[in-house]
């Protein structure tokens, strides 16, 4: 049923987009690029815009859920569309290994942030499996509560010292373009939740119309909180505070001073989290049902249960993946191999858009050749283990479907 207007699905890109990845990917992208990730930020933006325009008009021709799994196999073969398919669930998974992590890093001791990230896990699982997900509602509402703690932590932080003068001393090229172009496939991972209305097809009134406006309003609304928020965590800590906290905005808020606000960006971080962790559960079990009824993936992971209606088997065995991750990984580890995966997924969403005859576009095909150059840029330059881990991970994942459609050819 179609019960959702243009704003809704604006407010479900943010809660996607904003969620923890604002509370996360600052970090890692200051570990590799020191002031220089505000760069790299413009060019994440850059590369998502591209790919925001290819899911936008793809989704206004195929309003089917699904997203590339379902647009590369239409406009590119049932190959295309596995290795989509394949990149999502790959790169979703370890995008809840990460929220997992992120939530753990502002609630937890970090002794204790594995075991708590994993409870989070089960938990949210739990819930999922007896059909309780979140809804436009109850995104609105964790919207509004990130919002207003991000303007908290601008205030603060932009409050305590000199901003021009912080500025001034930074060395945006410090670390070369190699760590800026590592920092943007880091921050690339803030951004891919605009994919999560190209999904919602089948439940968007008008959705020829109003996908497209919610991608790129969504989008624009979220690069712009990101840079304020990233230049104001910079002037308060400086790159080398930055990259050295793991709940980075907690830390500013506390290093000018307003230790009473900490609390309350805790708080925050771990309802964003949360609310990103539970949807990300429930989007990757429904892309890996699909996957399975068109035997991309074992059948066994098409069961929905009879009561209440979920991929119960899918969300299961995401759930133990997720939690193996958390016990061999960091935040930094999970943010790249999920960058890995969602970049090559949205490269195949450019190639597919550059197939769509030209009643079919809404937007110059010239972005869709940027979108994969900047795609296949991004990637290569992630950090090497997220480079490495991946490409076997793909390479499992071509050499199971091989063995499927030989079996079934035979």
């Amino acid at each position: 049923m179609r019960r959702l207007g243009t704003f809704d699905a604006v407010i479900i890109g943010l809660g996607s987009m904003l969620g923890a990845g604002v509370f996360a990917a600052f970090s890692p992208a200051a570990a590799v690029a020191g002031a220089g990730l505000l760069i790299g930020l413009a060019v994440a933006a850059l590369v998502a815009y591209c790919n925001a325009t290819a899911s936008a008009q793809l989704a206004a021709e195929y309003p089917t859920s699904g997203g590339t799994y379902i647009y590369g196999r239409e406009r590119l073969g049932p190959w295309w569309g596995f290795l989509a398919g394949w990149g999502f669930v790959v790169g979703k998974t370890a995008s809840c290994a990460a929220m997992a992590l992120t939530f753990a890093a502002y609630v937890a001791p970090a002794a204790w942030e594995r075991p708590i990230g994993i409870a989070a896990v089960i938990i949210l699982t739990t819930v999922n499996y007896y059909g309780i997900t979140r809804t436009a509602g109850l995104t609105k509402i964790i919207v509004a509560v990130v919002i207003a703690i991000l303007v908290l932590v601008v205030l603060a932080s932009l409050s305590g010292s000199d901003g021009t003068a912080s500025v001034r001393s930074w060395d945006l090229l410090a670390n070369g373009w190699y760590g800026i172009l590592q920092s943007a496939g880091l921050l690339f991972f803030a951004f891919a939740g605009y994919a999560r209305i190209a999904t919602l097809g089948e439940e968007v009134r008008n959705p020829e119309r109003a996908i497209p406006r919610a991608v790129l309003t969504a989008l624009t609304i979220a690069v712009s909180i990101y840079l304020l928020v990233g230049v104001a965590i910079l002037v308060a800590l400086g790159p080398t505070g930055v990259a050295s906290s793991p709940a980075p905005l907690a830390a500013a808020v506390n290093a000018v001073g307003w230790g009473w606000a900490d609390l309350v960006v805790r708080f925050g971080a771990a309802a964003a989290a949360l609310g990103a962790l539970l949807a990300l559960i429930a989007g990757v079990g429904r892309t890996t049902l699909a996957m399975a009824r068109h035997d991309d993936l074992p059948r066994w992971l098409a069961a929905v249960h009879e009561r209440h209606q979920v991929p119960h088997h899918a969300e299961i065995a995401i759930a133990g993946l997720v939690c193996i991750l958390i016990l061999v990984t960091d935040l930094r580890g999970a943010i790249g191999f999920s960058s890995f995966g969602v970049l090559l997924y949205y490269l195949i969403a450019n190639a597919a858009a550059y197939t769509q005859l030209p009643d079919r576009r809404r937007f110059p095909r010239i972005l869709q050749i940027v979108g994969m150059i900047g795609c296949a840029i991004l990637v290569v330059t992630l950090p090497l283990s997220a480079v490495v881990t991946g490409t076997l991970i793909f390479v499992i994942g071509v050499g199971y479907r091989a063995i499927r459609v030989r079996v079934r050819s035979a």
